[in-house]
């Protein structure tokens, strides 16, 4: 009896996790408690509070593109007066009432306004792409928090059928303590990897509580209305290769957004270097004075420049250039780094996928084999009760480290295609 319970614990132990995956995902559905990715993505897209943030700027920029694309700068100021005259004369003389209004303009004659809307029209392009850009970041982060959660559930099951192996066999060992067959001290062992198998347990349970809130915070739900993550944690075929990804990232969003900028800035200097140069203020006036017997009627057009003998507009200039250095800076350090970040997360990624395939394809099988082995020898008393604690233990943590090697393949592969701007979904 007690090498039956043995085995039926180790062989629960030993089950394959991609059956637990695949298992798992249809009795949460079924609950009406799971959330899938696609779902956690759909959901950080509708509300999430950065990303709303990022795209209320957009109505900012393109106000500033509209008036950008105004035929003229400034309104143009209309004017009017009405004076009463009193002349000294006779008595009885009538008093005089005169008038005048007038309209002016200021023109700009240094080419600004389409300085100012190229730059305009730069910086909502900017806007746009990093919107675009923000919404990718936002995905490459729920994706790393979800597999995060789908892993630890994953481990939670495993830590759970531990204990359940090792509490079941310091309980047979102890009914064979009682009757003589084992030692104290294969008690004492057994009673050890049980405690040990409940701390594991207990500590992947708190792990998994602080990943759900880190999921629900991004999706803004209540940690405690969070469903359970499902979906398979396994490897899945790469639509791309690293010369395509690399090619992505020379295009992607925030490449794309940080030359607009520079664009914009460039704009913006123009802009201010033409702003040297006076506006012109074009009027034209009407008006009525004089006696009554002897009317006129005035028209007047005006002139007028403003010297620029001390304002130069340096301070425009000076803010403008720092501005436009700063833009290129930082597309040329994104140009830069931008190859080098895929390159890197490409051979993690290609280690990782190494690393999963080996544990699948040769350790997990060893070891269930030698976990078989282990109990038939145990049975004919070759091998003792601690030889057959290492082989379940190792087959435990080969399972823990598969599913870690999952949970680090699919968070780099997330981090991989934000790197790159990689538009491909899950």
């Amino acid at each position: 009896m007690r090498y039956k319970t043995l085995a039926l614990a180790a062989a629960l132990c030993l089950a394959p996790c991609w059956t637990l995956a695949q298992d798992a995902a249809p009795a949460m559905t079924a609950a009406g408690r799971s959330l899938t990715l696609q779902e956690a993505l759909a959901l950080a897209q509708a509300s999430n509070p950065a990303l709303k943030a990022r795209q209320a700027q957009l109505a900012a920029a393109e106000g500033q593109a509209t008036d950008a694309a105004a035929l003229l700068a400034s309104n143009p100021q209309v004017w009017t007066e009405r004076t009463r005259r009193r002349v000294a004369a006779p008595p009885g003389t009538p008093r005089q009432n005169e008038w005048a209004a007038g309209i002016e303009q200021s023109l700009e004659i240094a080419g600004q306004r389409g300085h100012r809307r190229e730059a305009a029209q730069e910086a909502l392009s900017a806007v746009r792409l990093e919107i675009d850009d923000a919404s990718r970041q936002l995905r490459a982060e729920v994706s790393q928090r979800f597999y995060r959660v789908l892993a630890l559930q994953r481990r939670v099951e495993v830590e759970a059928q531990a204990l359940q192996l090792f509490e079941d066999t310091a309980r047979a060992i102890e009914r064979r303590r009682a009757s003589g067959e084992d030692t104290r001290l294969d008690a004492n062992v057994a009673v050890v990897e049980a405690e040990r198998a409940r701390n594991a347990l207990a500590s992947i349970q708190e792990e998994l509580l602080q990943a759900r809130a880190d999921l629900a915070a991004g999706l803004q739900l209540d940690a405690a209305e969070l469903p359970q993550a499902a979906g398979e944690l396994q490897l899945t075929p790469l639509v791309y290769t690293r010369d395509e990804l690399l090619q992505a990232a020379l295009s992607q969003p925030r490449l794309q957004a940080l030359q607009a900028r520079e664009q914009s800035a460039q704009s913006r200097l123009r802009l201010e270097r033409a702003a040297r140069y006076p506006d012109i203020t074009v009027g034209v006036n009407v008006g009525r004075e004089g006696p009554l017997d002897a009317r006129e009627r005035l028209t007047t057009v005006t002139l007028s420049v403003p010297l620029p003998l001390f304002k130069h507009n340096a301070a425009g200039i000076g803010q403008a250039s720092t501005e436009l250095a700063q833009a290129q800076v930082e597309r040329r350090a994104a140009e830069r780094d931008a190859p080098a970040q895929v390159q890197a997360l490409w051979s993690r990624l290609q280690s990782l996928q190494a690393r999963v395939e080996r544990l699948q394809r040769l350790v997990l099988p060893t070891l269930a084999d030698n976990e078989r082995l282990s109990l038939r020898s145990r049975e004919v008393g070759q091998i003792g009760l601690l030889e057959l604690l290492v082989t379940s233990r190792q087959s435990l943590d080969a399972r823990r480290d598969l599913i870690d090697a999952l949970l680090d393949y699919h968070t780099t592969r997330a981090e991989l295609e934000a790197a790159a701007g990689w538009t491909s979904q899950p």
